[in-house]
């Protein structure tokens, strides 16, 4: 479609229904502005005139906190925070990218895939995604890209996991004739990460920002995640969901991040097992007194929590199912509260006296308390830096306030949940 086509595209009625679902009704027009903008970027860089539009959102993670690395099981969701980019085929062996974003520029020459010596940074990620097409049979070719994002960077919401899906759909829709699936674009994703960047993920990022809407996702065969889409219209339920950041830590979290996944995997190797999935809640509490000894009560608590969180997984899918919005939001609280208590996610030992994350929360319930009304968790690895509110929309912009007062400005992000993943949006319209 040609650029002049394709700005008369945005101008027309399916384009303000569809942007509307992606960004909320209210932003319509400043979405449309965005996305004109960068055709106008894209065409003074590249001179190109047939082009294609693509989005991919950010996610965030509403229950099964620490879970996935135990083969168990998520519910996630896709943001209206977006990756977009404008691309077109150029026909060569190169593919040519522009992040506005972050004020990168580069080229990649197909036949030199290779990752840097520092294996890190856009480049490196991009050469592990057309490496990953390569290996899993499909296929790559030339193509010029301008992007831009609004997806908040350290903040728990996959900026990185964004991009990844965002250049997925670009070489699917361009060279492999829309037959890949979302499956196929988290793996491909998740092997850039791993072996571009020496990253050790999972596919839960990339599984929540390729598929959109609300997923939920049980890992109990880690190579092949059960992928279950929620039809759910979350807009109908005039709830906001508001990320807040409240710093990142000074001390090094590794260890605490280490920590999660391999006491859980502790209790489990006491009954010759691998991971928590692989026993039950009854075998830790039959043997509790043996399984404290061996493996520490830390230990415990926090497979006791594994299994829990499983249940209300469960059990908040089968909520938003059956229209109990009310029960889904009693599950969140559970779910944090758990994290809070057994979990013990939301601040270091090593420096007991910084926590950035447990006084948001704090915060967040006593504004609760006050209305009534709403639901609140740590949000991602914790130990530092985001938690997430899920709030009435007209106690939104109140909280928004409150929050900025008494952590910073900046700090609270209101957002919403769309009902698609990564997708080339010129099909949509």
């Amino acid at each position: 479609m040609t650029i002049t086509e394709t700005l008369r595209l945005l101008e027309t009625e399916p384009a303000n229904r569809l942007f509307a679902k992606l960004y909320g009704e209210d932003q319509t027009e400043a979405a449309k502005e965005r996305y004109e903008a960068l055709i106008k970027c894209f065409e003074e860089k590249f001179g190109q005139e047939d082009i294609l539009l693509f989005s991919s959102p950010g996610r965030t993670e509403i229950s099964g906190n620490h879970t996935d690395h135990n083969y168990g099981k998520v519910l996630a969701g896709s943001i209206n925070l977006d990756c977009v980019g404008v691309a077109a085929v150029n026909h060569t062996d190169k593919v040519n990218i522009i992040s506005e974003t972050f004020h990168q520029e580069f080229t990649i020459d197909l036949n030199r895939l290779e990752p840097s010596g520092k294996k890190a940074g856009t480049e490196d990620l991009t050469k592990g995604l057309l490496k990953g097409f390569v290996d899993s049979g499909y296929d790559i070719g030339g193509f010029d890209a301008y992007i831009t994002s609004n997806v908040i960077s350290s903040a728990g919401v996959s900026s990185s996991a964004a991009y990844e899906m965002l250049l997925c759909s670009m070489l699917n829709t361009f060279f492999n004739d829309g037959r890949m699936n979302t499956v196929a674009y988290a793996h491909i994703g998740k092997y850039s990460e791993n072996h571009y960047w020496d990253k050790a993920s999972g596919l839960l990022d990339q599984m929540a920002c390729a598929v959109g809407g609300l997923i939920t996702i049980d890992f109990e065969d880690p190579l092949k995640p059960a992928v279950e889409k929620i039809d759910f219209d979350f807009a109908s339920q005039n709830h906001s969901l508001i990320i807040v950041n409240t710093g990142k830590g000074h001390a090094d979290l590794s260890a605490d991040y280490s920590s999660v996944p391999n006491e859980m995997k502790k209790v489990a190797e006491f009954f010759g097992r691998e991971v928590c999935a692989q026993i039950t809640e009854e075998q830790v509490l039959d043997n509790l007194a043996a399984v404290r000894e061996y493996a520490g009560d830390r230990s415990v608590l926090r497979a006791l929590h594994f299994f829990e969180e499983n249940k209300r997984v469960d059990a908040e899918v089968a909520a938003l199912k059956e229209g109990r919005f009310d029960d889904f939001l009693k599950g969140i609280t559970a779910s944090g509260n758990s994290s809070w208590k057994w979990l013990q996610n939301c601040y270091t030992t090593a420096d007991v006296q910084e926590q950035g994350i447990t006084i948001a929360l704090a915060l967040t319930e006593l504004f609760i308390a006050g209305k009534g009304r709403g639901a609140c968790r740590v949000h991602g690895g914790g130990f530092a830096g985001v938690i997430m509110a899920m709030l009435p929309n007209d106690l939104a912009d109140e909280y928004v306030e409150m929050m900025e007062k008494r952590i910073g400005r900046g700090s609270a992000y209101r957002m919403s949940i769309r009902p698609y993943g990564a997708i080339c949006v010129n099909s949509l319209i």
